[in-house]
């Protein structure tokens, strides 16, 4: 049977200094970030992802979620211009510079960077899902290719 790991808010606050502000982030607005934090990344303890890497991919992603909303509230625009004209209105945005959504959507804050990072290292050879145990390998039982 596999645990939860449950939200520390300690532990939170000492590993983004940037949150300890009681006022500004709230212990009930942390939490339901983390809830909604849980739904990008399991709090099962399992899998190649598992014990303190687990709790700090959740810290990340609930960090990232936090940084978001405050890039929100402040009227920006998460993104990159790279040109702008004012006569007619025109904005180019640059495309972003990752393989993939979840990776731009990543790259928005530095917290999402390190969780990119932390999810890249964590699954080095790509994670394996269903089939023969020896079909992650690159060879089979008794050293037959695939």
């Amino acid at each position: 049977m596999s645990r939860l790991i449950q939200f520390d808010l300690n532990a939170f606050r000492s590993s983004f200094p940037a949150f300890a502000d009681n006022t500004a982030y709230s212990e009930a607005s942390l939490v339901a970030t983390w809830n909604a934090a849980i739904g990008y990344i399991s709090p099962e303890n399992y899998g190649y992802l598992q014990g303190e890497s687990r709790a700090k991919a959740l810290h990340l992603m609930t960090a990232h979620l936090v940084a978001l909303a405050d890039i929100v509230k402040a009227g920006q625009m998460p993104s990159m211009v790279s040109a702008s004209t004012v006569d007619k209105v025109a904005v180019t945005l640059t495309p972003p510079p990752v393989k993939s959504q979840w990776q731009w959507w990543l790259s928005l804050t530095p917290y999402g960077q390190q969780l990119l990072a932390l999810l890249s290292a964590s699954a080095a050879g790509g994670f394996y899902i269903g089939g023969l145990p020896e079909g992650s390998g690159f060879r089979r039982v008794h050293g037959i290719y695939p």
